[in-house]
Parts: structure tokens; sequence; C-alpha cells
């Protein structure tokens, strides 16, 4: 099985809603525990991330990674 690919400030779609009707989540904290802000209402939940990665049913909007585009502008100077 491939491992679902995410990062911090992406916007991901879990499989279950929230209780407010909404199921997209933005990832405010990676570690052993990701923690997830829901979009709608913006309540947070920490969730180990094995339960995490079999919720989230697939990546929505990835965050812009603005780190990475610094370091490919270095190695081009």
């Amino acid at each position: 099985m491939e491992r679902k690919e995410f990062g911090l400030g992406d916007i991901v779609q879990m499989k279950k809603q929230h209780p407010c009707g909404a199921n997209e989540m933005e990832i405010i904290r990676m570690g052993m525990d990701i923690r997830i802000k829901c979009v709608k209402c913006k309540h947070s939940i920490l969730l180990p991330r094995a339960k995490f990665e079999k919720s989230m049913k697939k990546l929505l909007q990835a965050a812009p990674r603005e780190h990475a585009e610094n370091d490919q502008k270095d190695q081009d100077d």
C-alpha cells in the first residue's frame, strides 16, 4: 500500500465528518501525533499518526513550501 503524502499546513479530506458537518481539516502540528483543525468551525483535534493516516481520505490542497523554493534558489546562485 502506498504511503500518503502530507505536510504542515495542508488541507486534507477525512473519511468521517466532524460534528459541525465539515470533513476538511488543516494540519497544524506534525510529529508522533498530528493536530488537525476543522476548516469550518476551527476546532482542533489531536490524533496519533497511525489513526490520522487511516482516517485521511485524500489531500485537497497542499500548503506552499517556501523553504524548498529558497533551497532551490540558493543552489542556482
